[in-house]
């Protein structure tokens, strides 16, 4: 299952997606977690040091070995440098697994810690400012989730930027549940009805996690502006506390309540189910989008009509 974690910058989305990575682990589910967020803190936040963080690699760093492993020998795309980021599979692509041995796992995922493997969209550096967007960067998870093809139990979870801003891509249709981490308070009440204004224009599913929680006051506050989205409450915990202290961010650690509603979550996800047609014809959309935006038919011409991805047409 493939989920994001959404929602106004410090509101905590990274500590709770870690701590969803984390805890899915822990219970010996397959998990990729990838950071498309400006502020590159995934690592860090899964237990990753400093230094390790500093020198891991970055999907748009390998972005034209993803193109042409992703490509294989699909004949609507004659060359690599012709996909773009909604490029989506057709015939031919290659399909990735969330756990196996391929060259783009090699050159740009690492495990960080037992259990969690990571991709990085990487940070902006000296050449990017002024003349550069994120999404430049982004674009490489979007084109990997593209071609991603996840089983029962297996985890993508993806760490996206704050706010709205994951609409200004496809990447924001590229999730099996998106889970808004929301604050007791108006602004943060406000980012979520932004995005969930947006999420129902596209029928993007969502579910709002409650994060900082107080009090009684501050759950009951929550519950009344987001109404049935709310899946789960999270309080302050000492253990993240202390693990942003530099103390070891093992999950073993964490408060049985936190645990709980991380469990919460994982139903709320798994819930959902797979629907790869629909998760096609949602890729295909956004690339029609962009055909039609800028780059005319011979991008739309990338579209495979009869083609469904999914675990079972994996070819290696």
């Amino acid at each position: 299952m493939k989920v994001a974690f959404v929602g106004k910058g410090g509101s905590g989305k990274t500590t709770c997606a870690s701590l969803f990575a984390l805890r899915a682990a822990a219970t010996g589910a397959p998990v990729l977690a990838l950071d498309a967020d400006i502020n590159q803190n995934l690592a860090v936040a899964l237990g990753a040091t400093e230094a390790h963080a500093a020198g891991l690699p970055t999907l748009p760093t390998h972005l034209g070995l993803i193109k042409e492993w992703l490509r294989g020998d699909n004949p609507r795309i004659p060359s690599a440098d012709q996909m773009i980021k909604t490029t989506p599979p057709g015939r031919g692509s290659r399909l990735l697994r969330v756990v196996e041995d391929n060259p783009v796992y090699d050159a740009a995922v690492r495990e960080v810690v037992p259990g969690v493997r990571l991709g990085l969209a990487g940070a902006f550096e000296d050449a990017d400012l002024g003349v550069a967007c994120f999404h430049a960067k982004t674009g490489a998870v979007e084109l990997l989730l593209n071609h991603l093809v996840d089983g029962p139990d297996e985890y993508v979870v993806v760490d996206m930027t704050a706010g709205a801003d994951a609409f200004a891509s496809g990447l924001f249709t590229r999730f099996d549940l998106t889970l808004l981490v929301c604050e007791p308070t108006r602004r943060s009440v406000g980012v979520y009805r932004q995005y969930a204004g947006y999420a129902r224009e596209f029928g993007v599913r969502l579910a709002v996690v409650g994060n900082k929680i107080e009090d009684a006051a501050d759950a009951e506050f929550l519950a009344a502006e987001v109404g049935d989205d709310l899946v789960g409450v999270l309080g302050r915990s000492a253990h993240v506390r202390a693990g942003d202290r530099g103390a070891p961010r093992d999950i073993a650690g964490l408060e049985a309540g936190h645990v709980a509603v991380l469990d919460d979550l994982r139903a709320a996800v798994d819930a959902v189910g797979k629907d790869w047609e629909r998760y096609q014809a949602d890729a295909v959309a956004m690339h029609r989008r962009n055909a039609d935006a800028w780059a005319g038919s011979a991008l739309a011409e990338q579209i495979d009509p009869d083609f469904v991805p999914g675990p079972a047409v994996v070819t290696l």
